[in-house]
């Protein structure tokens, strides 16, 4: 278990070659229009996005996807824009490659939740377990994006990050009771700003 855990933790660290500081998710654009524009704002930005968009609905693929379901089409299927299937596609594609040349085994490329679903399986986790640190390594990136872009304080973004974490449990938890029937998204803001960020004309970010 600490050899798996340690592993995962591997994977879903920010030294990961995923790409993943370039992504923000659409919170560039949201930053930009002045919908996030402190801690607190991004707190509750980050809050829908875990319990009611894509953190909730990658929580539930990624442990149908450990159980041996195949969720790529689906996955690709519940991306909002280009910009948010783009995201998914590439993390994926790069986290796929770097498992495959570590374990010497060939993982095929997949949305990122699925990708990560996919080689939990070698792992004896629990799902809720993956989840939930899946879920920590997405909130933190997306921390990370509004230190850097808000500008938010790096003490500020951890208090942050800490705070959700009660949030991301429960999510993950209930991530692995979950069928496919019950993904469901209703953060209608952070879609529309990942759809707005492909018009923007200066950009930090690729989403």
């Amino acid at each position: 278990m600490t050899a798996d855990l340690l592993t995962l933790t591997q994977w879903l660290s920010p030294a990961f070659p995923v790409g993943g500081f370039a992504y923000s998710h659409g919170l560039e654009q949201a930053i930009a229009a002045g919908a996030v524009t402190d801690a607190a704002s991004l707190q509750d930005w980050l809050t829908v996005i875990l319990q009611d968009g894509a953190g909730a609905a990658d929580a539930i693929l990624l442990c149908l996807t450990m159980a041996g379901e195949d969720m790529t089409g689906l996955a690709c299927a519940l991306a909002t824009s280009r910009e948010r299937l783009e995201e998914t596609q590439a993390q994926g594609a790069a986290f796929a490659r770097t498992v495959s040349r570590i374990v010497a085994d060939s993982l095929p490329p997949a949305p990122l939740p699925v990708a990560v679903g996919m080689a939990a399986r070698r792992l004896s986790m629990p799902p809720a377990q993956v989840a939930a640190l899946y879920l920590h390594g997405f909130a933190s990136n997306l921390v990370s994006a509004a230190v850097r872009f808000v500008p938010l304080g790096q003490t500020d973004g951890q208090r942050v990050l800490a705070a959700l974490h009660p949030l991301i449990e429960t999510v993950a938890a209930r991530a692995a009771t979950a069928t496919a029937d019950d993904i469901a998204s209703a953060a209608f803001g952070a879609d529309l700003s990942a759809m707005l960020h492909e018009t923007m004309e200066v950009r930090i970010f690729r989403t």
